[in-house]
């Protein structure tokens, strides 16, 4: 009689984005501050530390044989993806997509009021992957940069 392994613990680890051009992508990411670490990977993966899963840069092409997925026809729209820097305040939504665009983001769609209380916007890297800027009701940031929801 086999005895039941205990479930394991869920928890999200690293974001790995597919990219087109690593050097242009890991001068984005730079640029927009965050922490990268790991550097003796050079340019075969990037490494950030963001103050939660770590998000990885690895050339398009090698992720997806990788994963076993197919290289051709490569998707050139939207994947059903999207990443998000939360904020403390509208004022740095603002701030953020500003910086984001100075460092040569994308603008996919400015900051509004949403339905449900919050401020956002969307901002897109070289390679398209889309970031939602957005200060949200429940969800604070605290001083360790995580994320921290309500009840």
């Amino acid at each position: 009689m086999s005895k039941e392994l205990p479930a394991p613990v869920p928890r999200l680890t690293v974001i790995t984005l597919g990219v087109a051009d690593i050097r242009a992508s890991i001068a984005f990411y730079d640029a927009l501050g965050f922490a990268r670490r790991l550097k003796a990977t050079g340019e075969a993966v990037a490494f950030y530390d963001t103050g939660g899963p770590v998000l990885a840069l690895y050339p398009w092409d090698l992720l997806a044989a990788d994963a076993r997925l197919p290289d051709d026809p490569r998707p050139s729209t939207f994947r059903g993806v999207t990443l998000a820097w939360n904020c403390a305040s509208r004022e740095e939504v603002d701030a953020v997509l500003a910086f984001a665009l100075g460092k040569g983001a994308k603008l996919l769609k400015a900051a509004h009021e949403t339905e449900y209380g919050g401020y956002s916007g969307y901002f897109a890297d070289p390679d398209g992957h889309p970031w939602e800027v957005v200060v949200a009701p429940g969800i604070e940031v605290g001083e360790d940069r995580r994320v921290h929801l309500a009840e």
